[in-house]
C-alpha cells in the first residue's frame, strides 16, 4: 500500500480559489517535448495534488496542439499513482443537460494524427485498453462531484473528435447512432497514454452543452460553453476538496499500476537504448533495472 497522489489534468482556474496547502509551481522536463505548462503540486486535505492545466497558461494551446505524451510523461515523473481528468463535453442525449456532471466510462477514438504511444520503433508494447477508466477512482470521483449538489451521471460513452470545429449537425447524429453518449476533442489519446504509463486514469466532464444534434437546438458557441463552465468551475473546485477528504487513507495496489507485465513484444536484449531512454519514467520498472545489466 502508499500513499495517495493524484495527478489532476485540467483547467488552471480549479486549484486557485481553495488553499492549496506547500504550493509549488515546478517546471518538470519530459523526454516527449515540452508538456503544456509547469505544474502545479501542493497538498489538499492532507492528500498530495499535482495539477496540470491541458490547454496551457491562459489556454494557448488548441486539443490538436496539445503534447498529450509530455504531459503524462510528467504526472509521471512527478510521482503521480492515479490521474483525474476534468473537461467539458457536448452532450449527445437529452438526459445528460449542461450543468450535469459525467463520469466517462468507455471511448471512441476519432482524433486523427495526434501521437499515442509512448512505445515504437525499437520497443514495441500493446496495452490492453478493453476498460479504458479506472472504476476505482470513476468512483470515487462520482462520490465526490455528488456531495457538492452536482447532477452525476455514473457512465457514459465519450466520443473523441479532432477539432478545433465543432460536429456538423450529421456528425452529431451519426455519433449518436454509434453509442456515444458525450463528445470532446481532448480525452483521447490522454487516456490512452495513461494507461500506458500505468497510470489507473477517470474522466470527470462536465456537460456544456448539446452538441448539434437537436432538431429544434441552437448550434454550438464558445460563449455559451464558456458561461456554463463558469457557472460550475466552484462546483469542480469542491468536488477536489470532497475527494480529498473521502479516500481511503492509504492506497492499495491497481491493475493497472502493472498494466506493462505483458505487454512488451521486443525483446528486452533487443530494445533500442536511445528508445529505452526516453521510457525512463514511463515504464521505469523495465527499464531502470535494465540499464544495470
Amino acid at each position: 500500500m502508499a500513499n495517495w497522489h493524484i495527478g489532476v489534468i485540467g483547467g488552471s482556474g480549479l486549484y486557485t480559489a481553495h488553499a492549496l496547502d506547500q504550493a509549488q509551481q515546478i517546471n518538470v522536463a519530459s523526454a516527449f517535448g515540452d508538456p503544456s505548462a509547469p505544474v502545479t503540486t501542493g497538498l489538499i486535505e492532507g492528500v498530495r495534488f499535482t495539477f496540470l492545466p491541458r490547454h496551457g497558461e491562459s489556454h494557448r494551446l488548441a486539443p490538436s496542439d496539445i503534447n498529450y505524451r509530455a504531459n503524462i510523461d510528467v504526472l509521471k515523473r512527478c510521482g503521480v499513482t492515479d490521474v483525474l481528468a476534468l473537461s467539458a463535453i457536448g452532450s449527445l442525449r437529452e438526459e445528460m443537460a449542461p450543468g450535469d456532471f459525467v463520469v466517462v466510462d468507455q471511448f471512441i477514438d476519432r482524433t486523427e494524427g495526434r501521437a499515442r504511444t509512448f512505445f515504437g520503433p525499437g520497443i514495441v508494447a500493446h496495452v490492453g485498453l478493453a476498460d479504458p477508466v479506472c472504476t476505482r477512482l470513476s468512483g470515487y470521483a462520482a462520490d465526490a462531484a455528488q456531495t457538492t449538489g452536482a447532477r452525476v451521471h455514473r457512465g457514459g460513452c465519450y466520443v473523441a473528435i479532432e477539432g478545433p470545429q465543432f460536429s456538423t449537425r450529421a456528425e452529431s447524429r451519426m455519433y449518436r447512432q454509434w453509442g456515444a453518449d458525450v463528445i470532446g476533442m481532448t480525452a483521447m489519446p490522454e487516456a490512452r497514454l495513461a494507461r500506458e504509463a500505468e497510470l489507473p486514469y477517470a474522466l470527470l466532464a462536465m456537460v456544456t452543452d448539446f452538441d448539434s444534434w437537436k432538431e429544434d437546438g441552437s448550434a454550438v458557441e464558445v460563449a455559451a460553453i464558456l458561461a456554463v463552465m463558469q457557472q460550475n468551475v466552484e462546483r469542480a473546485r469542491e468536488t477536489l476538496v470532497q475527494l480529498a477528504r473521502t479516500l481511503p487513507p492509504e492506497r492499495d495496489p491497481s491493475p493497472i499500476d502493472r498494466a506493462l507485465d505483458h505487454a512488451f513484444v521486443t525483446p528486452p536484449e533487443l530494445w533500442d537504448r536511445r528508445a529505452a531512454a526516453r521510457l525512463d519514467a514511463v515504464a521505469a520498472r523495465f527499464v531502470i533495472p535494465a540499464s544495470h545489466r
